[in-house]
Parts: C-alpha cells; sequence; structure tokens
C-alpha cells in the first residue's frame, strides 16, 4: 500500500504512466497497457491539467485507454477539479475502454490531504456508465470564502465494483449519499472516515444503509477507516446485516479500543471473514491475544499492527488517541 507521500504505482491492475512534460513524449507506452497520469509534481511544471490532457488527447488514441490517474490540476488548495471532471465528460464518447478513474493522485507534499478541494464527483458515474473504478482523495478547500468540498448525492450505477473515497474528514451527507445509492455490482468499497476538527460531520448512525447491505447484494470488502469514533462504527458494524457476507473487514488507521473490541468480539460470528485489517489501533494486550485465538485458528488473517497509533495525556488525564491521517499529517 502506497503511502501519503507517494504517487499512485498502480490502477486498474495497471503500471502507472505519468504521460510526460511537453516535448518529451516520444516513445510513449501503448494506450491499453498503463495507467495514464495526467499531472505533474506540484511547483515543478507549470501547466494546467486541462492543457495536459488537450495534449494527451493528441498524442495517444483515448480510445484504448482503461484507466486514467488525474494528479495535480491547478492549486488544489483553493481550485477544484470541476474543470477535470468537465474535460473527461466532454471526450467521453472517445473514451469506450475507460474502466478506472483516481481523482487527486496528490502527494502529503504537494497538499495535504484535509486541504484538497474537491467537488461532486457522480457526474464521472453518470457520464461512464461502463466505470468498474471510482477512487478519490478529498478534503475541504476554500475559494473566497465558499467551501470545496466533496460531494456525492444519491445515484444508481450497474457496473461500479470498486469505490474508495480517502479522506481526513468525511462530511455525513456524502456517507449518506453513498450508503442510500443503488451499487448493484459494488464488491469493494473503503471510506477513509476522519475526525471532526477535518470536517467529519457523520455519525454511526449514517452507516445504517451501507451496514444493512440492501443496495449492495454483491459487497465482499468493507473499509470504514480512519475513524474518530472507530468503537462506535465497531459497534455497528458487529451486528450489522451485511457482515455474515463479507470476506474482508477493515476498521483500520482510526481509534479502535478495547471497547470497540469487546462489541465485535460479542457480536456476530467474525471466523467465516478471511481477512480483519484492525492495523492503528488502541487495543491491550490482553484484547489483541483474545483477537488472535479467536480468530486465527479458524484460518482469518489478523492485522492488529500498532506501530503507528500515536497518544498523548492531557493536563487533565485525559487520553487523546490520533487517527491516522489527520492532525499529525498537517
Amino acid at each position: 500500500m502506497r503511502t501519503q507521500d507517494e504517487h499512485l504505482e498502480e490502477l486498474y491492475g495497471l503500471p502507472a504512466f505519468t504521460f510526460p512534460e511537453p516535448g518529451a513524449t516520444a516513445g510513449l507506452p501503448d494506450p491499453d497497457a498503463v495507467a495514464w497520469r495526467i499531472g505533474h509534481e506540484r511547483w515543478k511544471v507549470e501547466e494546467l491539467w486541462v492543457d495536459a490532457f488537450a495534449r494527451f488527447r493528441a498524442d495517444v488514441d483515448i480510445t484504448r485507454v482503461r484507466a486514467l490517474i488525474v494528479g495535480i490540476w491547478e492549486d488544489p488548495e483553493d481550485t477544484d477539479p470541476s474543470e477535470v471532471v468537465e474535460a473527461l465528460l466532454a471526450v467521453r464518447d472517445r473514451l469506450p475502454a475507460l474502466r478506472s478513474i483516481f481523482l487527486g493522485d496528490i502527494t502529503d507534499m504537494e497538499c495535504k490531504l484535509s486541504r484538497i478541494s474537491q467537488t461532486d464527483v457522480t457526474p464521472l458515474l453518470a457520464g461512464f456508465p461502463a466505470l468498474e473504478e471510482l477512487h478519490v482523495r478529498a478534503g475541504e478547500g476554500v475559494t473566497m470564502g465558499e467551501p470545496l468540498k466533496l460531494r456525492f448525492p444519491t445515484l444508481r450505477h450497474d457496473t461500479l465494483r470498486r469505490l474508495t473515497v480517502e479522506s481526513s474528514g468525511l462530511p455525513g451527507d456524502v456517507v449518506r449519499g453513498v450508503g442510500e445509492s443503488e451499487l448493484p455490482a459494488l464488491e469493494h468499497l473503503e471510506l477513509w472516515l476522519g475526525r471532526a476538527d477535518d470536517g467529519a460531520d457523520y455519525a454511526a448512525a449514517d452507516l445504517e444503509p451501507i451496514l444493512s447491505g440492501a443496495r449492495l447484494p454483491r459487497l465482499r470488502h468493507l473499509a470504514l477507516r480512519n475513524s474518530e469514533i472507530q468503537d462506535e462504527v465497531a459497534a455497528a458494524v458487529a451486528s450489522a446485516p451485511v457482515l455474515g457476507r463479507l470476506e474482508v473487514l477493515d476498521l483500520s488507521m482510526g481509534t479502535l479500543s478495547d471497547e470497540g473490541a469487546t462489541a465485535l468480539l460479542d457480536g456476530q460470528p467474525l471466523t467465516h471473514l478471511k481477512k480483519l485489517d484492525l492495523h492503528h489501533n488502541y487495543l491491550s494486550e490482553p484484547f489483541r491475544q483474545r483477537i488472535r485465538q479467536t480468530l486465527e485458528p479458524m484460518g482469518v488473517e489478523v492485522n492488529l499492527d500498532q506501530a503507528d497509533a500515536e497518544s498523548y495525556e492531557s493536563d487533565d488525564g485525559t487520553i487523546e488517541r490520533y487517527i491516522s491521517v489527520g492532525p499529525l499529517s498537517y
């Protein structure tokens, strides 16, 4: 898995390839052999994304392109990718093979996740009905005093298999929009939920449409990660109808403690899972042992790594716990 300081190396099973700067496009790979990254490192190349995309359309047979990675557009702190979305939709008839889009392949060095401006991404799904993967990195930028944040109104999409939203503060309306959407082909759903200080205003109850599984009949991999209320999320998952059909459950990167682990262990059986990912947790050693002893003999792969989980004791004795991507990522 890539870190926040690395660009994507692969998408849709294809190696990532950055479309070169002007004058350096000799010897390009076959259009369907790579995931094309449009956008150069911030501050190093003075070219707008839409201009790079225009060169790309001229130099590459885009009718064969299967995967696109969108990097820096303008200043991602005060400009959302609306022009990127419009540029893609303007040539959607010339992109019949496109199956995967990654919107916002931007490292922490270029722009902190919490500050990446976003927009309504659902027009990409409406415009590309054969799309199978959508991956978005989303924070909240500001321009003219107005927030530029992710939106995901309810929709239906019949072929999307993977949806990932990376955030350090996911709005509740996005969580609800995803949960209330009809996504009959979705197999992999990954939401980084985040914390209130970065704009998150979701509650565990907002997850109910997802956890019911009613609109997600093929869901097998559920990741509800990076949450400051990870114990509440774990408790909601423990009694969720969708749990019994999952192969992978991922509640990592958040503030999971013994309280959340108790809910998981006392809830529905987890022994049918292939993998339980709880890395970056605040579990005591007795609970870590109990989870291993319950699940590993049944063949469940368990990740309980605590390597990057950090906390501190405030002046009043309260223990403050950090999510993985949040306050320490500024």
